[in-house]
């Protein structure tokens, strides 16, 4: 819930930011009145942090945005966040990151849509004398503050294990992939691999590639069905995938056991109706919540730890409910639109 003299701002009017290319993104301002100090004071009153996503439409990133938001005005900066109508609009991050430099952003938390192409605008903000602090899906380059994140690799690791157990340590199990041009893509899938390798070799593991595409994911599960009608298991990286996997399995006729990765609303809701057996939950919120406080240490000169790991969690029927609670309000709306 935004505070009192909290402003929604399209970007067409925010003409200091220069970003006439990207009409069709959204621009979220919290500006709370500014604050004088002592002299050398760090004051958050008077700090600016641009807030770069991958989506505004996105739940998962709606969720991380609602910590983000949450943590400025506690803190008392002003906000500025920028995310694409659509997703995987790098050429767009580049260009509001430039822009936020250009408008005197203190600091930058920024989650990139793909792990090298935003590598020029850190170099930039680097250059300006701007911190920045990585969100979400590690950038291959640039001077970095902090990177904020959920271990995908070991959390990977909890979804390979939690499958191994279910299955006894043998049998098929697909692996829906997301994007291996994404380090997460890429933890996700080598966490959960290697895992298998190195500690259940009567596992076999068939792999689906995607571009973070449900579509892509549903046709290459059931290609995969279909010529293994053995399989035990599906694990997903991404909970897209998870949900577009639940009609393919519903027409199977051996009970497969199904884990998604995300914790978003749409597989929650589908668990609460016993369509899927767990989930490898990121705290959401955590991240974007301490990205932002991240964020204003760096612009207050303060050091702060290279790595943030915001953890997961293994969701089952048993705790899900707890979950729900333990995260915003919107968490359950979501769930119940779902539903």
């Amino acid at each position: 819930m935004k505070s009192a003299g909290r402003k929604l701002i399209t970007a067409a009017a925010l003409g200091t930011l220069a970003i006439a290319g990207l009409t069709a993104c959204s621009m979220e301002s919290t500006a709370p009145p500014a604050a004088g100090g002592g002299d050398g004071e760090c004051v958050p009153e008077d700090l600016m942090i641009g807030y770069v996503n991958p989506s505004v439409t996105n739940q998962g990133w709606i969720i991380i945005g609602q910590g983000a938001t949450d943590a400025a005005e506690e803190r008392g900066v002003e906000l500025r966040t920028f995310g694409p109508p659509t997703e995987g609009d790098a050429a767009g991050q580049v260009t509001v990151v430039q822009d936020l430099i250009a408008a005197g952003a203190d600091a930058l938390a920024i989650a990139p849509v793909d792990s090298s192409a935003l590598v020029p605008a850190v170099e930039e903000a680097n250059s300006a004398g701007v911190p920045v602090v990585n969100l979400d899906s590690y950038i291959d380059g640039g001077e970095l503050a902090s990177f904020v994140a959920t271990d995908n690799y070991a959390a990977a690791q909890m979804q390979a294990e939690a499958v191994a157990e279910h299955i006894n340590g043998t049998g098929k199990v697909i692996l829906i992939n997301g994007s291996q041009a994404y380090s997460t893509g890429r933890e996700r899938r080598d966490g959960f691999v290697e895992t298998m390798e190195e500690k259940y070799p009567d596992v076999t593991v068939l792999e689906v590639e995607t571009e973070w595409d449900a579509q892509t994911a549903q046709q290459g599960l059931e290609d995969l069905l279909s010529a293994n009608p053995d399989v035990v298991a599906v694990a997903n990286a991404w909970d897209g995938a998870t949900v577009a996997a639940v009609p393919v399995l519903a027409g199977e006729s051996n009970d497969i056991y199904l884990i998604g990765f995300d914790g978003a609303a749409d597989a929650i809701a589908l668990m609460l109706k016993g369509d899927v057996d767990a989930i490898v939950a990121q705290r959401l919120y955590d991240i974007g919540h301490t990205a932002i406080d991240t964020a204003i240490d760096t612009a207050c000169g303060e050091e702060v730890e290279e790595r943030i790991d915001t953890g997961s969690v293994l969701l089952t029927p048993d705790n899900v409910e707890k979950f729900i609670d333990e995260n915003p309000p919107i968490m359950r709306e979501f769930i119940e639109k779902a539903s």
